[in-house]
């Protein structure tokens, strides 16, 4: 086999491959025997049939295809190898020419990983703003306990308050029209926390057992369903219910009930651990960010635009799935932002995302990180607690789409590279 490299735009190298008469000849033939086990040719048992008969039968064209498939990826292989050329995608045939008895050339292309320029990654100093915990926070984190264990008593005496809970029924119109999905009986309604429409559960203070009455909203401009953006609607509401919450008491008896402690200063001080563990690990991610953010901010890379487009295409399916799980469609998406707005923003991201993964790929191969099988299992591991799956299921699972191992392993190497440059640059909290 001969092979000649012709260099393209940006990083893509042309492959001129020539494979021997007799090789090419043999592997027409193996591909003539392998068709003739699959075809039906009348007269002709599987596999019995003359390559004559064959080649009438399902064309030359059709023959050399699979002699081509069954020569090429060793044939690639051998030539990237050989050249020690370091792609980032698969090699793809642009052109060949077959005849047999003659020798088979074959013109393949394959993009070449773009060259990357470090800048200084080991001895940094970097200071980062402290993360400190907020005056009110331990306030809220017991108010927040108290409500969990808060309990509701009906309430038929008074109007509603706005920290109460209205158990309604609701009709909703836009328009002169019904609202898809915009109705509900016995709808346990907090007033104090409501994810509804702005102004829906100001509305509904002030109201008495049985009052049946209507309130008017406008729909946020941003809301997700385009008939109903920024548009006012109109809602039937009847109070079903009225529910008062009562909080329990901060006494010693309380915190007993809660955890393991004995008494209020237990609790407290307990939650003061969490929240000082908490600032440790925001002030841990955000040093871990800062050496990060400046070793790929002073690395250098021209990206291809060929790979900015597969990426782009990559993060657009992803997109596309996280929106689906949401009930919400890309075609929603491209009318409340625009496909300008988010094909510049997709094609932002893309290149970050490339940015970073050349360069971490850069750094491991210039410190000779590599990845052991502990790497990869504890990767696993901690995919498999954040699905609540056993690893070896996750393993089973994921073993079937060879895309989604090589971003696992890819998302090791990220770690494994990111601790190393945590261990090899200071920063300082500030």
């Amino acid at each position: 086999m001969k092979v000649t490299l012709e260099n393209e735009k940006e990083n893509v190298v042309k492959l001129n491959i020539t494979i021997p008469a007799k090789d090419a000849a043999d592997a027409y033939n193996n591909a003539v025997r392998k068709i003739s086990q699959y075809v039906n040719i009348d007269g002709f048992r599987k596999g019995k049939a003359p390559r004559s008969v064959v080649e009438r039968h399902v064309g030359t064209e059709r023959i050399k295809q699979e002699a081509i498939e069954n020569l090429m990826p060793r044939a690639i292989n051998q030539a990237v190898s050989d050249n020690k050329l370091d792609l980032v995608a698969q090699p793809y045939i642009t052109s060949y020419n077959f005849n047999v008895g003659e020798d088979l050339t074959v013109t393949a292309k394959a993009e070449l990983r773009p060259e990357v320029t470090l800048g200084q990654y080991k001895g940094l100093k970097l200071e980062v703003k402290d993360s400190p915990v907020a005056e009110d926070a331990m306030q809220k984190s017991i108010d927040s306990l108290l409500n969990q264990y808060a309990t509701q008593e009906t309430v038929i005496d008074r109007p509603t308050k706005d920290t109460d809970i209205a158990v309604i029924d609701f009709e909703g119109f836009c328009n002169g029209e019904k609202i898809q999905g915009g109705e509900a009986k016995n709808y346990p309604l907090d007033l104090a926390h409501s994810n509804f429409i702005p102004g829906f559960a100001e509305q509904l203070t002030g109201k008495n057992l049985n009052d049946e009455f209507e309130i008017k909203v406008n729909f946020p401009e941003n809301y997700h369903d385009e008939k109903l953006k920024g548009q006012p609607a109109t809602f039937k509401i009847k109070i079903n219910e009225i529910k008062e919450k009562k909080l329990p008491e901060l006494n010693d008896e309380f915190a007993q009930k809660v955890g393991p402690f004995k008494t209020v200063d237990d609790l407290k001080a307990d939650i003061q651990k969490y929240l000082d563990t908490q600032r440790e690990r925001t002030n841990k991610q955000n040093s871990e960010n800062e050496v990060f953010k400046t070793v790929i901010d002073s690395s250098k890379v021209d990206i291809p635009e060929s790979m900015t487009e597969r990426e782009v295409a990559s993060l657009k399916e992803e997109y596309k799935q996280r929106l689906s799980a949401q009930g919400i469609s890309w075609e929603t998406l491209v009318k409340s932002q625009g496909e300008d707005e988010l094909t510049k923003n997709l094609q932002e991201d893309a290149k970050t995302r490339i940015k970073n993964s050349l360069v971490i790929d850069k750094i491991a191969k210039e410190e000779n990180i590599k990845l052991e099988p502990k790497d990869i299992e504890a990767k696993f591991a901690q995919l498999s607690a954040a699905y609540g799956m056993k690893p070896q299921d996750l393993i089973k699972q994921l073993g079937k789409n060879p895309e989604v191992l090589s971003s696992i392993s890819q998302q090791a190497l990220n770690d494994k590279v990111r601790d190393f440059l945590i261990q090899n640059n200071s920063v300082e909290i500030k």
